[in-house]
């Protein structure tokens, strides 16, 4: 008779066992398989930019958005306050060949790059786009990004200008005529004068009419408003061309804001001692030509109301382009992942979030035209921010001008600065001072063509 086994190990009872143990087996091995090779399916793109703290927050809202609707692509962000700090890095990183795939850099600077075939040009990526409409997007800054006026190499993300922060208490206080549209040079230097004062009477200045940098990007808006050029062609620039007779007189009217004219910008000392943002913001200075960068930082003021004009007008309407772009770098392995974050970064919503920061003026004609930039206003927030005259900044773009982008364009503006950095502080003799800087620039031109032939 045979031997009848103990019921914990009927031979059918055990086959259900090793059944239903083999199926949870292979469950787990199918989830690790399929979590492996959504780990090795992953991509992660680096992401390089600078700016205040406000334009983190901005990118870091951009980042976690765009992460959330692409779950396999990662955006490592690269982030340096400085944005001398940030041009060395990015510098370095070429030349120590990892750059980021991903890079923000102002126009006239990223020839260098372009030149030695470090960035993969975007247009093809731009022609196939499904979501990038190119006639949706402001021109000008596009055409900037165009290295030498060919194909498209990256896609910028803002569209600013240069224009006159102004302390609306100061002028009001002072009975001072509001700036307006296309007010003349002669209406500007006598606001500034009649806003520069000694206002606790001890015989020393306390309030200026005006602080600007005397840099070459700050001088070249009123040469073309003069109806002068800054080079021979802007897409293949040979030498300067600032002697002409247009060019020198604009030259001569900015430097006369310093100790030759009317006095109505800080000392040397004085702007050593207290950059001009700060003097600005505390009240020590009327007006503050700068770009739209400004704003996330101006909109902390409590202490005044503040606005944007235009800048003024010596023969036309003039002012020159700021912008910057995204950049990818040839290197990179993840070119289509890095283009991904770049659609979503120009497009409707990315543009929206950093729009409402206040810092872009946004490229996309709709974001541009909408309550985040014009009010800085997001998801339906109900109290604009300044400044109320927003609109200034679109409407300079009919008379926006850009600088060149050939590689060596740093070196020419330096070539520029050291003859002039000092024109507001000490009388110096102009066209001097331009042929000394034409002459310094001519071998960075003659190098910018060499490269391009070589």
């Amino acid at each position: 008779m045979p031997r009848t086994l103990p019921a914990p190990f009927r031979p059918r009872r055990w086959s259900r066992v090793v059944l239903v143990v083999l199926v949870i087996a292979s469950t787990i091995f199918s989830l690790v398989g399929v979590r492996g090779s959504s780990a090795q399916d992953r991509q992660t793109v680096s992401f390089a930019f600078w700016g205040d703290p406000a334009e983190q927050k901005a990118y870091e809202q951009v980042v976690a958005e765009f992460e959330a609707a692409n779950p396999t692509i990662d955006v490592e962000m690269i982030y340096t306050p400085g944005q001398s700090d940030y041009t060395k890095k990015i510098a370095t990183s070429f030349a120590g060949g990892a750059p980021p795939d991903l890079f923000l850099i102002n126009y006239r600077s990223f020839g260098q790059y372009a030149a030695r075939d470090a960035l993969h040009p975007i247009a093809e990526y731009l022609s196939a786009s499904p979501t990038i409409r190119v006639e949706d997007y402001y021109q000008t800054p596009l055409e900037a990004f165009q290295y030498r006026g060919e194909s498209q190499t990256c896609m910028p993300q803002n569209a600013s200008s240069l224009v006159v922060y102004y302390n609306v208490d100061l002028f009001r206080q002072n009975h001072v005529a509001l700036p307006h549209a296309e007010w003349t040079w002669d209406q500007f230097v006598a606001t500034a004068k009649a806003l520069t004062q000694d206002t606790d009477g001890d015989g020393q200045t306390d309030q200026y009419g005006v602080v600007v940098d005397p840099q070459m990007y700050r001088f070249v808006s009123f040469i073309w408003s003069n109806g002068g050029e800054i080079v021979d062609n802007v897409d293949n620039p040979t030498t300067l061309t600032l002697d002409t007779p247009e060019a020198v007189e604009a030259i001569e009217d900015f430097v006369h804001l310093g100790v030759s004219g009317a006095g109505v910008v800080p000392s040397e000392a004085e702007v050593q001692a207290e950059d001009d943002q700060a003097r600005f913001m505390r009240g020590g200075a009327a007006m503050y030509l700068q770009s739209r960068r400004e704003v996330p930082t101006l909109r902390e003021i409590e202490g005044f109301t503040w606005d944007v004009a235009p800048l003024p007008v010596q023969d036309v309407p003039a002012t020159v382009l700021h912008s910057d772009a995204f950049c990818m770098a040839e290197a990179t392995t993840h070119k289509d992942a890095a283009w991904k974050f770049v659609e979503f970064a120009v497009g409707q919503r990315g543009q929206t979030i950093l729009a409402a920061t206040g810092r872009i003026v946004p490229i996309l004609k709709s974001v541009a035209q909408s309550d985040a930039f014009l009010k800085g206003t997001l998801d339906g927030a109900a109290s604009a921010l300044p400044p109320a005259s927003s609109q200034v900044f679109l409407d300079n773009l009919a008379y926006v001008h850009r600088l060149p982008s050939v590689s060596t364009w740093p070196e020419v503006e330096d070539a520029f600065n050291v003859e002039f950095r000092n024109a507001f502080y000490q009388r110096i003799d102009i066209p001097e001072a331009i042929e000394r800087a034409t002459a310094a620039s001519r071998d960075a031109f003659k190098r910018a063509q060499d490269e391009e032939s070589s």
